[in-house]
């Protein structure tokens, strides 16, 4: 039986509000904070029980605790956000980014209760947010397209004719994906079982739904797209471009606006799709307007985001718009001006995430120790955290944002290399070696021959140079301390292991051995695979007698979000398989284990 098409408002009721209820978290729940206070209004958080002592809890005007674990016990709970919201006694939810931030269903339940919904009209979202619904309003409003499926594929045999079809290299895309999570591509029919898989189980647990279409995927493209903010009159502004190429499993880690090395025809081209796409839904609020610009300078509509991004900062540093307090003021009726000012300068932004780029990007957890954010002329960071933050594996691993602008892009990166020098977050590992790097790479820094597949494919086999000083791994910020030493009237900074710094009890032998630097010892000839952090095991791929090679894939696991290949470091036989899917695991735990 078919299950009957959900109604959703085409329209929502702008009016005037006093309290917002934050149904988010981390440094966009704090970014809301401000502009809501920058406004006169009050900001209610809600938060779960990791978060107690985090900025955004503090900061808040009231503060709300969520019982649950996990996203989808707390923030991607409709009913949980809204019962907050009722009970501290808002008068609208901004939803951020992330989460029920494109939730049709949610916009509704908000204007159900009789609450103002900062964002577009449900079926707005509905209409965009749903991949295949997106491009046929694309096509609708003229804007340029590449050959996909009509809609979500029914199986893999349906996948499979589909592909035949359009054409491989394949892009597999969650239709109700986003941010990178849910998107997989496969370069010919052995690859697209798996492809579709990964896509439609990493949706599923990110965002709650699971269908996939499919794509012809553009090769070497770039990432452009437009900041677009829309009032209750139907005008659309288009306040500057983006360029968000550098990306790692499809997830952006460096975005810039203005986009660079742009024809005035080709931002030409996405400003006016834009305005055509929006317009044609009815759209109210902030959104971008995503596109692939291929070798051949050719753009591709990709996707609407019916939110405001993580990449927002950049766009404001160079048009001086506050594109959260918009948002905020669009809510409450008022009309945007005939423009906004023109870009003016370059601003780039660095992801501060938990990950460590040596392993894959895999996410890292930890004890933020010493927390020592850059400053002066066009720096601003955007954060979630401070020093004695634990960074768990329930929620997204990005920390904070670092935006960097000057009067060009030579200038911006010049003060990011500055500013980059000067960020210090000891205890967990993050992209910040990355980035100090990135910022002197001629492919991105000189000439941007860079594409999204880029960082990973081409530039971070280098990176992963064991050689590389970069590369070497270091005691934990928890376990190091600081001591300056002077040598013949140079002042030095040594690192040291905190236990080496202690004073000796009394009677206690005196410590044998010589000091080894920590990760330096050789794991390859381990006789077990082992958790590399808390996690879920989604899936073993290996049984008892197979033999593996280097690279092969032994199973993957799911942590803040993600699915992590766990591949095998040597030949091996397998011997034994300690877990299965489903599996919640701890870090160190024994997955698989080897025949010596």
């Amino acid at each position: 039986m078919t299950e009957p098409m959900r109604q959703y408002s085409a329209t929502v009721e702008h009016r005037p509000i006093e309290r917002v209820f934050i149904a988010n978290r981390g440094e966009i729940a704090l970014r809301i904070i401000r502009a809501c206070h920058d406004l006169g209004l009050e900001a209610v958080a809600v938060y779960t029980k990791p978060d107690a002592n985090a900025d955004f809890v503090r900061l808040a005007d009231d503060a709300w605790a969520l019982d649950g674990a996990g996203p989808a016990e707390t923030y991607l709970s409709i009913e949980k956000m809204i019962d907050a919201a009722q009970r501290a006694g808002a008068d609208a939810i901004h939803p951020g980014y992330g989460y029920l931030a494109e939730s049709p269903d949610f916009a509704q339940a908000v204007l159900d209760a009789g609450l103002v919904w900062v964002g577009p009209p449900p079926q707005a979202i509905d209409r965009l947010g749903d991949k295949s619904g997106a491009r046929a309003v694309a096509e609708a409003a003229g804007a340029p397209i590449t050959k996909g499926s009509d809609g979500a594929v029914d199986d893999i045999d349906d996948a499979l004719a589909i592909a035949e079809k359009i054409g491989y290299p394949i892009a597999v895309k969650a239709v109700y994906g986003g941010g990178g999570r849910g998107f997989r591509t496969a370069a010919s029919a052995a690859e697209l079982p798996d492809a579709l898989a990964g896509a439609s189980r990493e949706a599923l647990s990110a965002f709650g739904r699971g269908e996939c279409l499919l794509e012809q995927q553009i090769v070497n493209p770039r990432h452009i797209e437009t900041q677009c903010m829309v009032d209750g009159n139907g005008r659309v502004l288009v306040a500057s471009t983006r360029d968000c190429t550098l990306q790692r499993r499809n997830q952006k880690i460096i975005e810039e606006a203005p986009a660079p090395f742009l024809t005035d025809e080709q931002i030409a081209t996405v400003t006016q799709a834009s305005k055509d796409i929006l317009s044609e839904v009815g759209y109210v609020g902030a959104a971008t307007c995503e596109f692939l610009l291929g070798e051949g300078g050719t753009l591709t509509f990709m996707e609407v985001n019916a939110r405001i991004q993580v990449e927002h900062t950049v766009t404001e540093e160079v048009t001086g718009v506050d594109l959260l307090a918009w948002q905020l003021r669009i809510a409450a009726g008022e009309s945007l001006p005939e423009e906004f000012p023109a870009p003016r300068g370059h601003s780039i932004q660095f992801r501060i995430n938990a990950e460590d780029a040596r392993l894959n990007f895999f996410p890292a957890t930890g004890r933020i120790g010493r927390y020592i954010e850059p400053a002066g002329p066009g720096v601003r960071v955007d954060s979630g955290v401070h020093h004695g933050i634990e960074v768990g594996v329930d929620f997204d691993p990005m920390l904070a944002k670092l935006i960097v602008t000057g009067e060009d892009r030579a200038h911006a990166l010049a003060r990011a290399r500055r500013a980059l020098g000067e960020y210090t977050l000891d205890g967990v590992k993050t992209l910040l070696p990355l980035h100090r790097r990135l910022v002197n790479e001629p492919a991105f820094a000189e000439d941007f021959s860079v594409s999204t597949h880029w960082l990973q494919q081409t530039y971070m086999p280098t990176f992963d140079d064991p050689e590389d000083p970069m590369a070497q791994q270091t005691q934990d910020g928890s376990d190091v301390i600081d001591i300056v030493v002077e040598v013949e009237g140079h002042r030095l900074t040594v690192k040291v292991p905190a236990e080496l710094a202690r004073p000796a009890q009394a009677g206690a032998r005196p410590r044998k051995g010589r000091l080894r630097r920590r990760g330096s010892s050789r794991t390859d000839n381990a006789s077990a695979l082992t958790a590399p952090m808390q996690g879920t095991i989604v899936s073993v791929d290996v049984e008892p007698g197979a033999v593996v090679e280097t690279g092969d894939t032994l199973a993957v696991i799911e942590a803040m979000k993600m699915e992590q290949p766990l591949k095998a470091s040597r030949p091996a036989t397998v011997s034994k398989i300690a877990v299965e899917a489903g599996s919640a695991v701890k870090a160190g735990t024994v997955l698989i284990e080897f025949e010596d």
